[in-house]
């Protein structure tokens, strides 16, 4: 019996032994299988680091303003009984825009007149007794008085016609009007807005170091968010003489053309000013940088140790200045390298790749999307 059970006991563990090593040698194969696995190369598009004279530039954000711009508004009470514009229309300078009900101010103008016209008379007759000593220098004196005093009365209901008749003070674009046939007006109600657009003004800050580099006449060319692929050109025109003493900013005003009236003031736009140096940089497309909050960085194209294909590296750049699909490199390239220029959020450093660029983008530094 004991004999029986230790047989049974010694082929239980024979057949266990026999099993833990057939399933060793399985998973040392796995094992060696995985180490030996090689992922499929990716596929990407590439381009060359390039080397470029970009003029620097100064750039802001500003916020647009008309040239002259306002609210016309009432300078005293009375009906409206004509409204000669359109909401959104141009004008010229003069253009009548609402005329206030003058009935009464016309109602004494011939009595006015009529008086100038006695005092006129009277004046006359006055300077030729004076003349031959029939009447004093102090009733001479009275009828001037009387003469002036009769046409600055008639002046003063002249100019109350000409205030209730409301007129553009310059060219420019009316706004929505805010007023009605029929309404009272009380002296300063807003009636509506008039603007100059073009040219056009915009207002913006830079650094009280580049003071020195600044001058009025000095171009600039703006853009505008709302205006894709749109550039417009100006001038500075003024520089204030202060410096914020907060921010340590300089305020400064240019004038910019704007043709078609597509920038409206409150606008916020990009500005950048043009300065005369020419420098060199190196340049890659702004899509082959990989943006982390450590680092930013790109990959770059190299053959494999054996020579027989492609893998990648990844290089950590210093990034400076962008311009279009272009941002300039100013560390960690020698410009000679070749990058993946797309998907590179997708990469790894040592990965194996295939080039393929037949569907690879292309790249300007002035881009004007098709489809925006």
């Amino acid at each position: 019996m004991n004999k029986r059970v230790l047989f049974a006991i010694l082929g239980l563990l024979a057949v266990i032994a026999i099993l833990a090593g057939v399933k060793f040698l399985q998973i040392k194969t796995m094992i060696n299988q995985g180490k030996a696995f090689v992922p499929p190369a990716e596929t990407v598009t590439t381009a060359l680091v390039a080397s470029d004279t970009w003029t620097t530039d100064l750039t802001a954000v500003g916020t647009l303003s008309a040239v002259q711009g306002v609210t016309v508004a009432s300078e005293l009470p009375g009906k409206v009984i004509r409204i000669a514009f359109e909401s959104g229309t141009t004008v010229r300078k003069g253009d009548l825009l609402v005329r206030q009900d003058t009935s009464s101010e016309e109602a004494q103008l011939p009595g006015l007149l009529a008086q100038v016209k006695l005092a006129r008379a009277e004046l006359d007759r006055a300077a030729r007794m004076v003349a031959e000593k029939i009447i004093s220098q102090a009733d001479y004196d009275r009828s001037v008085a009387l003469h002036d005093q009769a046409l600055s009365q008639l002046n003063t209901v002249r100019a109350t016609i000409a205030k209730k008749t409301i007129r553009a003070p310059f060219a420019g674009r009316v706004g929505i009007r805010q007023v009605n046939l029929g309404q009272v007006l009380k002296e300063g109600d807003a009636i509506v807005t008039l603007q100059s657009l073009n040219p056009i003004h915009v207002d913006f800050s830079l650094p009280q170091q580049q003071l020195a580099r600044l001058r009025t006449g000095q171009g600039m060319r703006l853009t505008c968010d709302a205006l894709p692929g749109e550039t417009f050109q100006g001038r500075i025109s003024a520089i204030t003489p202060l410096v914020d003493v907060d921010t340590r900013n300089v305020k400064l005003q240019a004038t910019a053309l704007n043709p078609g009236e597509k920038l409206r003031p409150g606008m916020f736009v990009s500005v950048a000013v043009g300065l005369s140096e020419q420098r060199p940089v190196r340049v890659i497309p702004a899509t082959a940088v990989l943006y982390a909050p450590y680092s930013d960085s790109v990959f770059v194209v190299e053959q494999t140790k054996d020579r027989k294909g492609k893998q990648l590296r990844q290089q950590f750049v210093r990034l400076g200045e962008k311009r279009g699909d272009f941002v300039a490199v100013t560390a960690g390239l020698k410009g000679d390298e070749t990058l993946v220029s797309t998907g590179v959020f997708k990469l790894r450093n040592g990965q194996g790749v295939v080039v393929d660029n037949r569907l690879a983008p292309r790249f300007s530094s002035a881009p004007r999307p098709e489809n925006n």
